[in-house]
């Protein structure tokens, strides 16, 4: 057994997030676990690009209210109890609504060869406030 403490938490990057997002880092798994999990907190309006992992990724919001789209979809709202599911390889983004904060679990696993995610341009704001 290993007990872990708590690492600081890390400011997300303007590269990959608009608005201000945070996130604790709660597991990175060494193999032959890949499991990554972090806590997200994202401020009104904040989301992060659009992007897509190669084993996938499970949110459960925990507070707020949120916003999340798949590509080609329409854009959902998310709240607490919420999880939601997407399939490896699937494009995607997920963020605060314009006027809550929101907070979720991001849970992942990196590829075989390590891969964990590729990211794309950041969401318009046409693309954030569009239809739901």
């Amino acid at each position: 057994m290993q007990v872990l403490k708590k690492q600081p938490t890390v400011k997300a990057p303007a590269e990959t997030f608009t608005g201000d997002a945070w996130f604790d880092v709660i597991a990175r798994g060494e193999e032959p676990s890949r499991i990554r999990v972090s806590v997200v907190r994202f401020a009104p309006g904040a989301r992060n690009a659009w992007h897509a992992h190669a084993v996938g990724q499970t949110v459960h919001v925990t507070e707020g209210v949120g916003l999340i789209q798949a590509r080609g979809e329409k854009v959902i709202e998310i709240h607490p109890g919420d999880t939601i599911h997407t399939p490896p390889g699937e494009w995607h983004w997920h963020g605060a609504a314009p006027d809550r904060f929101m907070t979720h679990l991001a849970m992942w696993e990196a590829s075989a060869e390590g891969e964990e995610a590729e990211w794309g341009a950041l969401v318009t704001d046409a693309e954030y406030l569009g239809s739901r």
